[in-house]
């Protein structure tokens, strides 16, 4: 039960804070919020359910969780969407079924979209394979 208990407390949290500061990934989306002001600057992986007690959803958000560092060098923010009732633009753009994990790139190209949680060295994978991020690579060597 205290599992359950902090998953839906960070979930909460998670929601309340921005994505411009230095120490969160996440991003506050609201019903105008609009991924396009991170184009080029960040990836997005936009986390959709249709509520924040979804198992797919608490499954998700601790592999998030745990790997915090792994997103966060590869210049990811998330997104969560939990409220289908919002309207938000994300969830009129996308249009997800209940639960959808969405991968955007840099540059606006969807890059991943899967309707079961999915592992994020996965996700690092499918990051890492992406042009822009090779690119990112070489230059850090």
């Amino acid at each position: 039960m205290k599992f359950v208990t902090s998953i839906l407390f960070a979930a909460f949290c998670a929601s309340q804070v921005v994505a411009s500061d230095a120490d969160t990934i996440f991003l506050d989306v609201t019903s105008s919020t609009d991924i396009g002001a991170y184009e080029w600057q960040n990836r997005v992986l936009v986390v959709f359910a249709n509520s924040d007690r979804d198992p797919r959803f608490q499954d998700q958000l601790a592999m998030i969780n745990e790997e915090v560092e792994a997103l966060r060098d590869r210049d990811v923010v998330v997104a969560i969407d939990t409220n289908p009732a919002m309207k938000s633009k994300l969830r009129t753009t996308f249009r997800p079924h209940g639960f959808m994990i969405l991968l955007i790139g840099k540059d606006g190209h969807k890059a991943l979209r899967k309707p079961f949680p999915w592992d994020i060295r996965e996700i690092s994978r499918t990051i890492d394979k992406m042009p822009m991020r090779q690119q990112e690579m070489r230059q850090d060597n």
